[in-house]
C-alpha cells in the first residue's frame, strides 16, 4: 500500500493552518529554519502556557569531536505564520555541546538538559541544566539557573549490572583471546569515576502522579540506562539502578495505568536489531533486563508518549536498513500491539535521512513532532503536525 503524505511550504501551511488542523485530518510538515550545509541534531520540542512551541537542536560542524557544536533554538508563537529566526541556548567555548532536551515542570519553570563533551569522547561528558521562568517572548529564555547535574551510582550499580548479564545476556561465540563484551562492562561498573560521568540526555523527562520527575539518561561508555530521578522538583536527583542490556542506549518512558513504567530503548546491540524493552514496577528505582520487542530499529532514537485519549504514539525508524523511513505508530492496548501507522517522512535508501524524533502532544490534542532532517548537503530541523485520528485514516 502506498501511503500519501500531504507536505505543503511553511507559508501555505500557516494560511491554511485552521482549515487543515481543525476541518480535517492532515499530516503537514515545513522545515523550521533554510536547509544549510553544518550539522544539525537531536531536537526537543515543547509547549509553552501561552501556546507557543518551542524547539532547540544542537548545530556545528559535527558532533562529539567538533569543538564548534552549540545548543540553539527557535519559536512559534501561537498563532504566528513563521517561525522566529534561531538563536542561542547554550554554549560551552571550545566544547561540543550535544543532545539538548527541553522540559516545563508543573511550576511552569522551562528546564534545558544537554550535555558538554570532554576530551572529545562521550563517555566523558557532564550533565549540565539550566531553568528559566522568562521564557514566552520573542528570542532566547533568560536564564536565572546553570549548573552540573551530578548522579553517584553506587556499588549497588555494579552488581546489578553483573547480575543481570549473567543471568540473561547470549553473546554468542567469542574468540579464546577476546574477552567478552559483558565482562569488560561488569568490571568497568566497578570504578566509581566511569559510573560518575557519561550520562547523556535524549528524550524528554516523564513525570509521574506523584509529581517524581524521571530523567531517561543513556551511556555510550557502557552502552547501558538509567534514570535521574527529583522527588523535590529537580532541587536535588539521584540515580536509579541500571536499566542492562546488550547495546541499549537512549531510553524513552511511558507510564501504564497500573503504574508500571515501559522504558523502550534504541538497539546497538546483536541481530536482528529491534527496539529494546525494560519496565519498573517501582517508580523507576530498578529495571528489567531489557529484551527485543518485534519493533525494527537500525540503531537509531525514537520517543513515545501516552496521548491524553490513552493511546500510545511511537515515533521511530520503522526499518532494520537506515533511517530513511520515518514512522509513527498509534497503540491503544499500552504497546502490547501497534495498530496504525503512517509515515511522517520516506524516500529511497541513502536518500535522505530523517532521525531522532521528539513529540509532543499540545493542549488543543495535535501532534508535533520535531526530527533531524538530511540529504547529505542540505540539513534542517523539521516540524511535522497531525492527529490522531490522521493514523487512523486508510
Amino acid at each position: 500500500m502506498t501511503i500519501k503524505i500531504r507536505s505543503l511550504v511553511p507559508s501555505l501551511f500557516f494560511l491554511f493552518m485552521p482549515y487543515f488542523l481543525f476541518a480535517q485530518s492532515n499530516l503537514v510538515t515545513e522545515s523550521i529554519f533554510p536547509t544549510q550545509s553544518k550539522h544539525v541534531h537531536s531536537s526537543s520540542i515543547v509547549e509553552c502556557a501561552n501556546g507557543d512551541l518551542l524547539v532547540c537542536w544542537f548545530y556545528g560542524s559535527g558532533e562529539r569531536t567538533a569543538d564548534d557544536v552549540l545548543i540553539q533554538g527557535s519559536r512559534l508563537k501561537k498563532g504566528a505564520k513563521k517561525w522566529e529566526a534561531v538563536f542561542e541556548m547554550a554554549d560551552t567555548p571550545d566544547f561540543p555541546d550535544c543532545n539538548p532536551v527541553l522540559f516545563i515542570d508543573a511550576s511552569d519553570k522551562l528546564w534545558l538538559f544537554w550535555i558538554v563533551v570532554q576530551a572529545n569522547r562521550w563517555e566523558h561528558s557532564v550533565l549540565k541544566y539550566k531553568t528559566s521562568t522568562d521564557y514566552m517572548k520573542p528570542g532566547a529564555p533568560t536564564w536565572l539557573w546553570q549548573d552540573v547535574l551530578h548522579l553517584k551510582p553506587g556499588d549497588v550499580f555494579a552488581k546489578t549490572v553483573k547480575e543481570n548479564f549473567h543471568k540473561w545476556a547470549d553473546e554468542g561465540m567469542w574468540a579464546e583471546y577476546a574477552p567478552a563484551y559483558t565482562e569488560m562492562l561488569i568490571e568497568a561498573a566497578k570504578d566509581p569515576i566511569k559510573r560518575e560521568t557519561g550520562w547523556m540526555t535524549r528524550c524528554h523527562p516523564t513525570v509521574l502522579p506523584g509529581g517524581r520527575i524521571l530523567l531517561p539518561l543513556y551511556s555510550d561508555g557502557y552502552c547501558l540506562g538509567l534514570t535521574a530521578i527529583s522527588d523535590d522538583g529537580g532541587s536535588t536527583w539521584r540515580a536509579s539502578q541500571p536499566m542492562v542490556g546488550l547495546g541499549l542506549n537512549q531510553p524513552t518512558i511511558v507510564r501504564k495505568n497500573n503504574g508500571t513504567l515501559v522504558a523502550y530503548l534504541r538497539d546497538e546491540g546483536v541481530l536482528p536489531q529491534r527496539v529494546l524493552r525494560s519496565t519498573s514496577s517501582d517508580n523507576g528505582e530498578t529495571w528489567s533486563y531489557a529484551f527485543d520487542t518485534d519493533i525494527p530499529n537500525p540503531a537509531s532514537s525514537l520517543e513515545v508518549v501516552a496521548l491524553k485519549s490513552g493511546n500510545w504514539l511511537m515515533v521511530y525508524n520503522d526499518t532494520e536498513d537506515g533511517r530513511h523511513s520515518l514512522a509513527a505508530a498509534l497503540s491503544n492496548d499500552e504497546g502490547q500491539t501497534w495498530k496504525w501507522k503512517k509515515h511522517l517522512a520516506l524516500t529511497e535508501k541513502d536518500k535522505a535521512s530523517f532521525s531522532y524524533p521528539s513529540l509532543v502532544q499540545t493542549k488543543d490534542g495535535f501532534l508535533h513532532v520535531t526530527y533531524s532532517y538530511s540529504d547529505g548537503e542540505n540539513k534542517t530541523i523539521k516540524h511535522a503536525v497531525f492527529d490522531e485520528q490522521w493514523l487512523k485514516m486508510k
